[in-house]
């Protein structure tokens, strides 16, 4: 999966953790064991994907700028 993907699905998902509590809060959503634990958990997930994202992208930035280095290089 591209790391692009990866960023949006991540962040998808710590707005639905982030936007599920409010709405409980609110009393709009009731406060049940499973909704809380959806909650936690879509946060959590996207944190990751969006930090694996995150990595994958500057791994393949360092990677290009490594490589046009080596292209110049005299040795």
């Amino acid at each position: 999966m591209p790391f692009n993907r990866l960023i949006a699905v991540g962040l998808v998902l710590v707005i639905i953790g982030a936007v599920l509590p409010f709405l409980i809060v609110l009393r709009y959503l009731p406060s049940t064991f499973t909704l809380n634990f959806l909650a936690y958990g879509a946060s959590t997930v996207g944190i990751f994907l969006a930090v694996i994202g995150v990595a994958m992208h500057v791994g393949d930035v360092r990677k290009k700028s490594r490589d046009e280095y080596d292209e110049y290089d005299d040795r």
